[in-house]
């Protein structure tokens, strides 16, 4: 068995940046000291989702990378000798930005990064406003505890990435994420979403057979335009089978600590070879926009 023990890290955010981060590091530490070698963060951990409302003045949250955030996790990942997934709002230039996960090495160094490569424009999630969809492809970031295929939240509702991430040899897929129900919502239709959420990373496991870790964020966030939204939080990790091994609450900030043997995914992918079977003489028609 070649066991990984991951940390989760879920919490609510605030308008103050350093509370914000003294939070996640908080989480982090106890992450660690439980044994964690992994801990991953939510999406832009450091502060509000920005994007239920489009306003410049937001921009002057962006950094660049590296930058303060880079710098304040490399060293705690440094201190605590742990592989750290963090997520921050990227200034590449003026009038450029992008919505990035930075994965940090034990040495506190970075091991890669991740662009946001689907981008929403929603009501309450005015993403395309703020962010540049992404130009790094969907490459694995290689560290000291295996290959990670980082991708950032609505990534996760498309089998594609998922997929390119499996093919180019990665042994998790890890989704940071900000998704919640808009204020006022119906009940149920707040439950078909949430469940639908769950649902389709859960495919992803199965389709690749790879274990995925999603952290999302809790707590209600309020927006004059749209009311605001409630985080639903749910953070798990489903195993190679879409087996859900474990999973946060709705409302309470936690620090899950989950157990992955990543030997799994070679006995899965043995009795259920999907990659082995897959026509690719015949997918061509998949990059084309919609079939006429």
């Amino acid at each position: 068995m070649r066991n990984l023990k991951v940390g989760l890290i879920q919490q609510s955010c605030t308008a103050d940046r350093e509370a914000n981060i003294a939070k996640s590091i908080a989480g982090i530490r106890k992450a660690a000291a439980e044994g964690a070698q992994l801990v991953v963060l939510q999406e832009l951990h450091c502060g509000l989702y920005f994007c239920q409302t489009e306003d410049t003045e937001q921009f002057d949250l962006a950094e660049p990378i590296p930058g303060p955030s880079t710098g304040t996790f490399g060293k705690l990942a440094k201190e605590l000798g742990i592989v750290l997934v963090t997520s921050l709002f990227e200034r590449r230039a003026p009038g450029l930005y992008h919505n990035t996960a930075v994965v940090l090495e034990k040495d506190g160094s970075i091991a890669g990064k991740y662009r946001k490569m689907h981008i929403p424009d929603d009501p309450g999630y005015y993403e395309k406003f703020f962010f540049t969809p992404g130009d790094l492809g969907f490459e694995p970031i290689d560290t000291s505890v295996g290959r990670l295929g980082v991708l950032v939240c609505w990534d996760q509702w498309y089998p594609e990435g998922a997929r390119l991430m499996a093919l180019a040899g990665a042994e998790l897929l890890i989704y940071p994420t900000a998704i919640g129900w808009a204020e006022g919502e119906n009940e149920e239709e707040n439950a078909r979403q949430r469940e639908a959420w769950i649902t389709v990373q859960r495919g992803h496991a199965v389709a690749n057979g790879l274990p995925v870790i999603a952290v999302n964020r809790v707590g209600v966030e309020k927006s004059p335009e749209s009311g605001g939204q409630r985080f639903w939080g749910s953070s798990f990790v489903a195993g190679p089978q879409g087996e859900i091994i474990a999973q946060g609450s709705t409302e309470r900030e936690e620090a899950l600590l989950v157990d992955i043997d990543l030997e799994r995914s070679e006995s899965v992918r043995r009795i259920w070879p999907f990659l082995r079977d897959r026509r690719i003489d015949a997918y061509q028609d998949l990059l084309k926009r919609f079939r006429d």
